[in-house]
């Protein structure tokens, strides 16, 4: 299939470039669904459908976890699998049964559906906001090239035969990739022809490696035929974006072939820890219930029928498992989530998963990108070293002189009067001017020129215009040293393949033909170009690359090892340039030589690499450069914040490794104290267990580790891996795959059972976020994919701070409060109708009905109780001040067995004095212990929420004076319940007065002297 792509402003599509060239595409949709299946090579045919060996996937995407049907009986299903909301369900559907109705049918089912009714509206929003945003990619337009189709193109005059790719969605690499054409379909007159030539491309199975590509295209109409081999040079992968115009390709992926499908995980249903904490209460709570009600049954003797009894006495002391406590703590939730929104000092903040805002309150392990997260990707300029003098950006003044004296003929002119006064500054002046001319030409930068409004686009390009040139390059520090070279005066105006041309500070344009050029790969650590100077005729050899690999390359010289060393200390990206004069023999002898090497099937790169070595040799160093890729604002504070809170950090980039280790060194990381081991490359089980060996050696270190080492090291050592990386204070892993990034965090999960947190901002990062946790995206240069995928999203890495240490932490202590608040409230009086029952010759008769029972967990004590959601314990200002507060919650002690236990003691304590205290004091009636023993419970609630809180807010104030005056109100309406003349008497007061002191005066005087003698450690700042 050809896809004759136009340019659209969406990620998925390649169409780019001015000009017609033909690549192999990954097309541009992508699906959410995986399948198992087995992968293989295939060959398509252009033009000729037909011919297709195979089936390949539908080129559509669905992110949606339901359909139509699926919805409703999915949602029910993901909710009535847990305990908890089975529990309910079972309660409400026994009261169908005549012999276990206990009370009205509204009573039990009208808080479930409640329940259910919110859960159903937020997955249904969720679910049409993913279909809506799947209809929006399946529904885009791309242009397809048939046998019978007009051509979409006019000819084609010229061709420009590369372009230049970003890949950031895909590798989280902003910087762009050189992309090159197939050669041999250049010559086309029109894109329609590549339907009439007999030609197909081989294609290997799809992978997940998105740095590689073997192909091949061959053309059978030719004489001879063409074969031509195809690299990642030839590929446009899905999700890539190009810089402008059109491309023709042939579609090679889709679907779930996509390698970027194929390196995105599906994602999991996340349900919080603290979830699984009280649903673990809840299964406590109700084996307490259990036992109770066996207990009551076997004081009866097990008399008549004594199994329904054990049901209505299950029935009975339902509230033991409380079913107020869901909702209140779903709309905590939503409260905790309104308030992230609406903090003006994160704006922008998006809580996209309100299910589990505490979970940013336990946070133990968080995993970050580096590129758009971490950095701006935005490199500057900061400092040139020739070995016996440096230059930086306050002196960066003398260096653009010394370039203006070497090109201007008139300070030669002086130099020549007199050159015994100028020799040593000539020396100096030759040097620099050697090392920026270098810098100006070791490169992949192409100037390309763009309409300003005032000077058109054609007019720009012939007179180098300078307000309308732009570089485009395959890594901005590229961008940043030729952009410095202009500004010192030596400016790149021109390139195509085969040349350069160079303005100097006079204004004179410098032609320079491009002979080779050997671009930069990872394994290599450098690249190289040679090229003849059209005025002098001189053929020059440059080289630029990390000092690793240049060390043994450059000239012997005492400074490089510690210059580089220094540079790398200030978290500047250092590199290496060279150079070295080539006579004419001496290239020829080479090119011939170079040429038989790319012309051989087997061990092609080994050979094309032992040519190139043969040059690189006895180089003469000219300089250092030193660049910086810039933070984001405040990444240093916000990091040793997150340190000081006991979370340890890991980078996980798809950058190169000196990149990383730089950007780890430059945003504090890595502090100046702590060494750095650099894990070296191992590819064998013995290569893993040595270097693991010297790793273990080493103590309060950080690790550096590329993503082919790691994988090798998780296949044969997993657990001694995984044991030493976690003793690490920082861990940093380079040219990580995005499934990598995945497993690294399950990883992490599974080994030490704490909670991780991954921030990315690029479609690369979904997968890590999706595993996570806690996935926060970071909107950005790289789009809104990540921000999309993430549970909260953020404008800026520093808000991340206080997301966890105000927010999160708030959100965890205020849900630990509230949960433990509603079990206290239902115990309480479940205990006393256990003592009610137990009096009355253990009766399965409910002490109170109707109304009394919903009004007590609704409109009496709901909202004094969920009023605890604004509780806090110091201000916002102080748990950014002393992060170590964070470091508290990650035992998980606000809600333990202990501190469960200690709320049980209290209830039962409370129950039992309420109780027994109005059948003691009651004097006649019946009623009157209904009077007595409810306005006491209603008023110890009351006085418990006001001993809890431990910082008033006007709401907490007006609601429990509001549910105060509900109550009193409603007197007048129970009269069936309670004795309305007889609440009014003097007798009724102090004897709820007497009982409500009893209950609630010990746990005051305790929670006086513990705040006393052994305050917590919150106390001591708030003081």
């Amino acid at each position: 299939h050809l896809n004759l792509k136009k340019m659209y402003p969406y990620d998925w599509f390649c169409g780019t470039g001015s000009h017609i060239y033909y690549v192999i595409e990954h097309n541009h949709f992508q699906t959410g669904k995986s399948t198992k299946r087995h992968f293989r090579p295939r060959t398509v045919w252009l033009g000729h459908p037909e011919k297709r060996e195979q089936r390949y996937p539908r080129n559509v995407i669905n992110n949606q976890k339901y359909n139509f049907f699926t919805f409703l009986p999915g949602v029910l299903f993901n909710q009535f699998k847990y305990f908890f909301n089975l529990y309910f369900l079972l309660l409400a559907c026994s009261q169908f049964v005549n012999e276990l109705r206990l009370g009205a049918l509204y009573t039990y089912w009208v808080p479930l559906g409640f329940v259910l009714i919110i859960t159903i509206v937020r997955e249904a929003v969720e679910e049409m906001r993913c279909f809506l945003r799947d209809k929006e990619v399946n529904s885009q337009i791309y242009s397809k090239l048939s046998t019978r189709g007009e051509p979409l193109f006019p000819p084609v005059k010229h061709f420009v035969c590369s372009c230049f790719l970003r890949t950031d969605q895909l590798d989280g690499e902003t910087d762009w990739k050189l992309r090159l054409p197939v050669a041999c379909t250049q010559r086309l007159p029109i894109a329609a022809d590549l339907l009439q030539i007999r030609s197909f491309v081989y294609a290997e199975e799809p992978n997940i490696d998105i740095h590689n590509f073997i192909g091949t295209f061959t053309r059978e109409d030719g004489d001879p035929p063409v074969n031509e081999s195809l690299s990642i040079e030839n590929t446009l992968w899905a999700s890539t974006v190009i810089a402008s115009g059109t491309v023709v390709g042939v579609v090679i992926y889709t679907g779930k072939e996509l390698r970027s499908v194929m390196n995105t995980s599906n994602p999991r249903h996340k349900i919080g820890l603290f979830d699984l904490e009280v649903n673990c209460l809840t299964k406590i709570l109700f084996g307490a219930l259990v036992v109770v009600s066996l207990v009551m049954v076997a004081l009866q003797h097990f008399a008549g029928r004594w199994y329904l009894q054990i049901f209505r006495f299950l029935l009975l002391f339902s509230n033991i498992v409380p079913i107020s406590l869901r909702v209140n703590l779903d709309m905590g939730k939503m409260v905790f989530s309104w308030m992230i929104k609406k903090d003006s000092k994160i704006p922008g903040t998006v809580v996209r998963a309100s299910t589990f805002p505490e979970q940013l309150g336990r946070i133990s392990y968080l995993l970050t990108d580096k590129t758009g997260t971490l950095t701006q990707n935005e490199m500057v300029f900061r400092r040139l070293h020739l070995g016996t003098v440096a230059y930086g950006m306050d002196s960066m003044d003398e260096v653009q002189s010394h370039v203006f004296s070497a090109y201007t003929q008139s300070n030669f002119n002086n130099a020549s009067r007199a050159p015994g006064a100028t020799k040593v500054r000539k020396t100096i002046s030759s040097r620099v001017h050697e090392a920026v001319k270098a810098i100006a030409l070791v490169h992949n930068v192409t100037p390309v020129y763009e309409s300003n409004g005032v000077t058109d686009q054609a007019e720009a390009e012939m007179h180098y215009e300078d307000t309308c040139r732009v570089y485009q390059a395959s890594s901005p520090d590229e961008v940043s040293l030729v952009q410095w070279t202009e500004s010192v005066g030596l400016t790149l105006v021109g390139r195509d393949q085969s040349s350069m041309q160079m303005r100097t500070p006079s204004g004179q344009i410098l032609n320079f033909t491009i002979l080779q050029i050997f671009p930069f790969t990872y394994e290599s650590k450098r690249m190289g170009i040679i090229v003849r100077d059209e005025s002098t005729g001189e053929i020059t050899f440059y080289m630029k690359g990390a000092d690793v690999v240049m060390a043994g390359i450059v000239q012997y010289n005492d400074w490089l090892e510690e210059e580089c060393g220094n540079m790398a200390r200030e978290g500047l990206r250092v590199l290496v340039v060279a150079k070295k004069s080539l006579t004419e023999e001496q290239y020829q002898d080479f090119e011939a030589r170079y040429v038989q090497a790319k012309l051989s099937v087997h061990d092609r790169s080994l050979k094309v690499a032992t040519v190139i070595e043969s040059l690189e040799m006895e180089m003469e160093l000219l300089c250092l450069t030193g660049v910086e890729d810039q933070l984001q604002a405040d990444v240093r504070p916000t990091l040793e914040i997150l340190r000081n809170a006991g979370i340890k950090v890991w980078m996980l980039t798809g950058d190169k490794l000196e990149t990383a280790n730089c950007t780890a060194k430059n945003a504090h990381l890595v502090t100046r104290n702590q060494d750095i081991h650099v894990f070296r490359p191992v590819t064998t089980r013995s290569e893993a267990h040595l270097e693991l060996n010297a790793f273990r050696r080493k103590h309060d270190c950080a690790l550096v580790i590329s993503g082919d080492s790691l994988e090798v090291c998780l296949k044969y050592y997993e657990y001694e891996f995984m044991e030493l990386a976690c003793q690490c204070p920082a861990v940093v892993c380079c040219r990580c795959a995005p499934t990598q990034k995945a497993q690294i965090v399950r990883l992490l999960q599974e080994r030490t059972g704490k909670l991780t947190c991954a921030v990315g901002d690029g479609g690369n990062d979904v997968s890590m976020i999706q595993e996570a946790d806690c996935g926060v995206g970071v909107e950005g240069k790289e789009g809104k994919q990540a921000s999309l995928a993430a549970d909260f999203s953020i404008t800026q890495f520093k808000h991340l701070g206080r997301l966890l240490m105000v927010h999160g932490r708030n959100s965890y202590k205020r849900s630990a409060a509230l949960s433990q608040f509603v079990i206290h409230r239902s115990l309480c009086i479940s205990t006393m109708q256990a003592v009610f029952s137990s009096v009355f010759y253990f009766a399965s008769v409910p002490l109170y009905q109707g109304f009394l029972i919903i009004g007590y967990s609704t409109i009496y004590t709901m909202f004094p109780v969920f009023s605890l959601v604004l509780d806090k314990d110091v201000k916002s200002e102080v748990a950014m001040l002393y992060p170590e507060l964070y470091k508290d919650l990650l035992k998980g002690r606000p809600l333990s067995f202990k501190t469960f236990l200690i709320w049980v003691l209290i209830s039962i304590y409370q129950g039992s004095i309420i109780m027994y205290g109005a059948l003691l004091l009651f004097e006649s009636e019946f009623v009157h212990i209904v009077a007595i023993s409810f306005t006491s419970l209603i008023l110890t609630e009351l006085l418990m929420v006001a001993l809890t809180v431990q910082t008033w807010h006007w709401l907490m104030i007006v609601a429990e004076l509001l549910s105060l005056a509900c109550y009193i109100a409603s007197l007048v309406f129970l009269h069936e319940f309670i004795d309305v003349y007889f609440i009014a008497t003097l007798s009724f007061v102090w004897k709820v007065t007497a009982i409500t002191l009893v209950s609630c005066l010990p746990l005051y005087i305790l929670k006086y002297l513990r705040r006393r003698f052994s305050p917590p450690s919150y106390s001591k700042l708030t003081s």
